[in-house]
């Protein structure tokens, strides 16, 4: 065995496992598999134009000397990203731990306790920080995040202000630049009219449904928003605050004043900078307004047994729902970040978040004090972190950068010093050195923090927060390891069996692709600083760009969608903005496919656009004669098609390049969802197809973790007619000649884990690529072989092959009483995470085994499957006290001295042999899901809520 050759380690099935495995399929090669499952006229006639692979070892060298080339200042830009300490018990534990960073996303609730815990903690923070009633398991940045409550706010007006047609939103020219660019974005296609201005002088005018301030402003001015927000009321004007969590410790918190909704970022509190992500933002409401909250929620709910469980709860796939209506196109969150953001609350507790806070308030006024000694004056009478210095910025910024210091230069005659966690005694020194140069005075040394406030009395917080114990108990890192150990022992990732979720490829995130992430040289750039000092970065992202295009078959990508759902809407704006340059702004039809993923049609609407949905054929294939009608119906406003290939069902459709003709002959452009770009690399690809522009999910084919839901990278690559208009950012350029307006926060989006795939790539080569693609191909065709005769396989292509997934039909159990669910639930006693259950078929279950898993593990999936069907034919529909009904069985339940159950606990815990020697216990039975939603309670109870349980 090649002990350099990445590919083995990352592709599951062994040489010696190939022949058995094709043999059970029915095929002679690899090769001829795939010829029976892809399309001929879409298969690529050459290799795809990447390096040779590295080996792992090789890469490591490769990254850490790129790595070298990012020089890391101190910075102080600030702009709602601080440099901040991530403890060493968190990155440990959490970050480095694939027992968190490769959980799926919490939809079976019974086998992920302890993320949903760890999320129900950031909630609790956040609704505690913020003074609000209710706060979501995060968003994606705080840019988003002020978009999603425009567009609440919006969703959430008055009779008469619907009536009125009332459609204008107030922010203050005080929010953070990238925020009112992102938000500008957002408001041009959902009929909202975004006016930038000062809130001093704002007229509280009818027009106006609502209105966002930054707290404090961008420049770091505490405001005093108490008046406005109560004008704003009496007017019927509903207010957002985006606000910096970190000054919420001493600020007075915004729920208090009566706003309706708080947004901002957690990554001050303990996350790198990472040139700009993954951050996790946080979304803050009151609770009327729960049912038109963003993302996700996680609430209280009991078990079978009436014990406390966590779960999921309301909206959290609202999309699959909804389709069109949906409120939001957010389908996911930053869970990592989220979790890690929650533990450092926890960590650190209300003294210890105060004693960070104090001193680096403390250590601004300090240097307030030592800079006016100089001859300068501070512009902000009121300010947390923030100074505003007035100075003339080319010289000072000459002498900073020669210190190794970044500033923010707002314009040619001030600069902004934002002060943060790791700013210490020797920092404010070096930066008063800066300024003694540029004033050529002798500077005098700060020896100790100053003890007086620039915050106003009346603005100072005078309510307690974090009072919950799960804050004020784990403040030592042995206390802490085993809290975190605890909530990990009750989830069931990527390290324990496979995860065979059809759509969501949950392979193997290798160990050597995410070391780069604990390296400060990656961890410690912020995202605005002068593109010369991140070098590595620029680099690795340029080259990344360029795999991508290769990839696809187009001619250019934008990183910057930080998220599946963000890289649709980005695809759709840039096919609208595409239209209008060629004078067809009216084209705004976008036909949709009915199998499509339901935040197709969300996006779709974002981007202002009217959804047509086409008909499948009974084989589950796109209706083309449909479309056809439908196409030609449209044609003078066709703005696009929405398609995903392989299609949701699992299947290459022999039709698609006659489809993609279509949608070009009558005027549109096609955009093709990269979910399943799993079973294309290498082989095929979007521009083979013949489509224009696609998203990519790099935390699918890509190889990102899912982080318990999050975070993820939703690029986007486009043809040439495209490549114009890919997006940009106000602070930093990005982009086409003729760019959008900003998707994300960041230039490049979540660059730091942007590293994972660009070494996925680099380590797999052109020849490991391809060879990845084939065997998710091959795991997927064996798995439908082993269970042939015991499922039935729902769709298949023309050759009667699935792609890299496929469709198993749970239906016809009901007839013993059997629900999907009820399978799924099953399968934790026989330690496997469901696959996706009654997605994109009610009563369904879609399996993708991706690459990365080996024969015996797929041998073990297909027998416990195999299992489980034979215990649904002992039974009848009146059987209704089964194992399959009481399942999953807890080591609680086990352990009981009753047992008045009809089947055996062997049975129960241990159908198969293979379990007693690895065996998953979950640590509640099975949750009631309506309870949840009836009693909502999604912050942490009171401790005698527990006790009670």
């Amino acid at each position: 065995m090649r002990t350099d050759s990445f590919a083995l380690r990352h592709i599951g099935p062994k040489a010696e496992n190939l022949q058995e495995m094709l043999d059970t399929i029915g095929v002679e090669s690899i090769e001829q598999l795939i010829y029976e499952t892809i399309p001929d006229d879409i298969r690529l006639d050459k290799p795809l134009n990447l390096p040779k692979a590295m080996s792992e070892n090789q890469y490591a060298e490769h990254i850490k000397k790129l790595s070298e080339k990012n020089r890391v200042f101190k910075t102080y830009i600030g702009l709602g990203y601080h440099q901040a300490i991530l403890p060493a018990v968190i990155q440990r534990n959490i970050l480095e731990n694939p027992g968190w960073y490769t959980a799926y996303t919490p939809y079976q609730a019974e086998i992920a306790q302890g993320r949903l815990e760890a999320l129900l903690n950031f909630q609790t923070m956040v609704s505690d920080l913020t003074g609000m009633e209710i706060a979501n398991a995060s968003l994606l940045d705080e840019s988003t995040a002020a978009a999603e409550a425009m567009a609440l706010l919006h969703a959430v007006r008055d009779r008469k202000q619907k009536k009125n047609e009332v459609n204008k939103f107030f922010v203050s020219q005080q929010t953070l630049p990238q925020t009112i660019s992102l938000m500008e974005t957002r408001a041009n296609f959902l009929g909202i009219e975004m006016v930038v201005g000062n809130h001093e002088e704002f007229d509280f005018s009818e027009e106006y449904f609502g209105a966002l301030v930054q707290y404090p402003g961008k420049f770091g001015q505490i405001f005093d928003y108490a008046n406005f927000i109560e004008n704003c009321k009496n007017a019927g004007i509903k207010t957002a605050v985006a606000a910096d969590i970190l000054s919420l410790v001493k600020l007075q918190a915004p729920g208090e004043l009566g706003v309706d909704v708080v947004v901002g970022t957690t990554q001050r509190f303990g996350i790198p900078l990472g040139y700009g992500g993954p951050h996790a933002a946080y979304f803050a409401t009151k609770e009327e307004y729960k049912r038109n909250l963003p993302g996700r929620i996680i609430g209280l709910t009991k078990d079978l047994d009436g014990n406390n469980a966590l779960r999921m709860a309301l909206q959290t796939r609202e999309q699959h729902i909804k389709r069109d209506k949906a409120t939001s196109n957010i389908c996911t969150a930053q869970v990592l970040l989220a979790v890690m953001a929650g533990m450092y609350g926890v960590y650190h507790g209300p003294k210890g978040l105060e004693y960070i806070a104090n001193t680096v308030h403390a250590s601004a006024v300090s240097l307030e004090d030592s800079l006016k000694a100089l001859g300068f004056e501070q512009l902000n009478s009121a300010y947390f972190d923030t100074l505003h210095v007035k100075a003339n910025t080319s010289k000072l910024k000459e002498i900073a950068v020669k210190h190794e210091i970044n500033f923010f230069y707002p314009d040619a005659e001030s600069a902004c010093i934002s002060i943060n966690e790791t700013t210490t005694t020797d920092d404010l020194n070096a930066i008063i050195a800066v300024f003694a140069e540029l004033a050529e005075k002798d500077k005098k040394e700060i020896e100790e923090l100053s003890e007086r406030t620039a915050i106003p009395q009346n603005l100072e917080r005078k309510t307690e927060f974090l009072t919950h114990e799960v804050f004020n108990l784990y403040h030592s890192e042995t206390e802490l390891m085993r809290y975190i150990k605890k909530l990990e022992r009750k989830d069931l990732s990527l390290n324990h069996s496979m995860i065979s979720l059809g759509s969501c490829t949950m392979k193997l995130n290798a160990a050597s692709e995410m070391l780069p992430l604990s390296n400060p040289q990656w961890g410690s750039l912020h995202p605005f600083v002068p593109v010369d000092q991140a070098e590595g970065y620029q680099t690795v992202l340029k080259e990344l760009e360029d795999q991508l295009t290769e990839i696809t078959g187009f001619s250019a990508t934008s990183l910057q969608p930080n998220s599946g759902a963000q890289g649709e809407y980005a695809g759709l704006m840039v096919i609208r903005a595409y239209h209008e340059a060629q004078g067809e702004g009216h084209r705004n039809v976008c036909l949709i496919p009915s199998s499509a993923h339901g935040t197709n049609p969300a996006s779709a609407v974002m981007a202002g656009m009217k959804v047509v949905v086409t008909k499948a054929s009974e084989n589950g294939n796109i209706d083309v004669e449909d479309l056809r009608e439908k196409a030609i119906k449209y044609k003078d406003n066709l703005a696009a098609l929405m398609v995903t290939y392989p299609s949701t069902h699992g299947v290459f459709e022999s039709a698609i390049r006659e489809v993609t003709n279509i949608i070009h002959e009558n005027g549109g452009q096609v955009y093709m969802d990269g979910a399943n770009m799993n079973a294309q690399v290498g082989l095929t690809n979007p521009g083979r197809i013949g489509a224009d522009v696609c998203h990519l999910n790099l935390h699918k084919t890509f190889a990102i973790p899912h982080g318990g839901g999050g975070p993820g990278v939703g690029p986007i690559c486009v043809a040439e007619q495209l490549k114009p208009f890919l997006p940009g950012n106000p602070v930093i350029k990005t982009g086409g000649e003729k760019a959008i307006g900003a998707i994300s926060s960041a230039p490049w989006g979540s660059s730091l884990v942007c590293l994972i795939s660009y070494g996925y790539i680099k380590m797999l080569g052109t020849g490991g690529l391809q060879k990845a693609t084939e065997y998710a191909i091959l795991n997927a065709n064996y798995i439908k072989a082993r269970l042939k005769g015991h499922y039935k396989t729902l769709y298949s292509g023309e050759r009667g092959r699935a792609a890299h997934e496929m469709i198993i039909d749970c239906r016809p159990f009901k007839e013993q009483g059997i629900e999907v669910t009820d399978i799924a639930k099953r399968l934790i006693d026989y330690g496997f995470h469901a696959p996706t259950v009654s997605f994109p078929v009610a009563g369904t279950m879609m399996i993708e085994p991706t690459e990365s898993e080996s024969k015996p593990e797929l041998d073990r999936f297909c027998e416990a499957l195999i299992s489980i069907r034979q215990e649904i034919d002992e039974l009848t529909a009146e059987d209704t006290n089964n194992v399959l009904k009481n399942a999953p069985h807890t080591i609680h339940m086990l352990t009981s001295d009753e047992w008045k159950l009809p089947y055996s606990r062997e049975k129960a815990a241990y159908p198969l042999a293979h379990l007693h020697d690895n065996k998953f216990w979950p640590s509640v039975r099975r949750v009631d899901e309506a309870f949840g939603d009836r009693n909502l309670m999604c912050t942490c109870p009171p401790t005698e809520e527990y006790a009670e349980a």
